[in-house]
């Protein structure tokens, strides 16, 4: 069995999920998800996969994760034992990400495990690539709006464009991701523009007053604001409708672009995806263009 902890906005579920997919086919065993720690969780919209999508996973309950890692299987243990000082006195079978880049022990792991981790990388899973698409088959059925949209995406050489700043501009316990810079979507916006005959762009944002008074678009773009709260994730669903596409450095725009399986497909990402100084090498697919 594979014990997935689950934490995070619908991005990072999805990697988290992704990754451990993948290693559970690979492994040929049973996949569950920990989805304890969302009992008081106050951001984001909860645990979302299972009412977006049809995933094979069930969640584990607190039996099940005693079984793989023992009494480690507590919040409080498990905040404790992910600090990198107290990696020897974990339990063997509780795997903790110990960076942010791909690392390369994940194709390690044995059967009956925990794993604790964001695992932002399409090599945790691109063996898997047509599995994950699958289970991340938005199931629910789109509203008439979403639908007049998803038409138009069809009829043009549609282009999605995210614009994320929101929470990363006013939450200062975000400073260390920063946000995109007005230069990199102008940048984006002109090697589309070089790239593609009449692209249409379609723009998700949370702060749309800022793309509008920001970036020079054309007339015929679709600005899309009208999906919030629990219908948050058409946003991305209509994303991956999109023949193209330029990302913000967001998981959410990440999968987006990579839920789209055009073989074409121009995918725009920023070069430098936080603030700081944390190797993301890994996180971009070598197809992608950054700039």
């Amino acid at each position: 069995m594979i014990i997935s902890n689950i934490i995070g906005g619908l991005g990072n579920q999805m990697f988290q999920y992704a990754a451990a997919l993948a290693l559970s086919n690979k492994l040929r065993c049973t996949l569950k998800v920990d989805i304890r720690d969302f009992s008081g969780y106050k951001l984001h919209q909860g645990f979302e996969l299972d009412r977006l999508f049809n995933i094979c996973a069930k969640p584990a309950l607190n039996k099940d994760v005693t079984e793989v890692i023992g009494w480690q299987q507590s919040a409080f243990a498990r905040r404790l034992f992910r600090k990198p000082h107290l990696k020897y006195a974990r339990h063997k079978n509780y795997i903790v990400e110990p960076h942010f880049s791909y690392w390369g022990g994940f194709n390690q792991i044995k059967g009956n495990s925990y794993i604790d981790g964001y695992w932002q990388s399409e090599r945790y899973f691109s063996e898997f690539a047509d599995k994950v698409r699958s289970e991340f088959n938005f199931k629910l059925p789109l509203s008439k709006k979403n639908s007049e949209i998803a038409a138009h995406i069809a009829q043009v050489n549609a282009v999605s464009l995210h614009v994320r700043r929101g929470d990363y501009v006013t939450n200062a316990k975000n400073a260390h991701i920063g946000v995109c810079s007005l230069d990199y979507y102008k940048a984006a916006i002109s090697h589309i523009n070089i790239k593609l005959n009449n692209p249409v762009f379609f723009i998700f944002s949370d702060d749309m007053d800022w793309v509008k008074a920001n970036l020079a678009l054309a007339e015929k773009s679709v600005y899309v604001d009208h999906n919030s709260g629990a219908e948050s994730y058409n946003d991305m669903r209509l994303m991956s409708l999109c023949k193209h596409h330029i990302i913000a450095n967001s998981s959410f725009s990440w999968w987006g672009a990579w839920l789209n399986s055009n073989s074409e497909k121009i995918v725009i990402a920023p070069k430098k995806w936080f603030a700081g100084d944390i190797e993301t090498n890994d996180l971009i697919p070598q197809s992608w263009v950054q700039l």
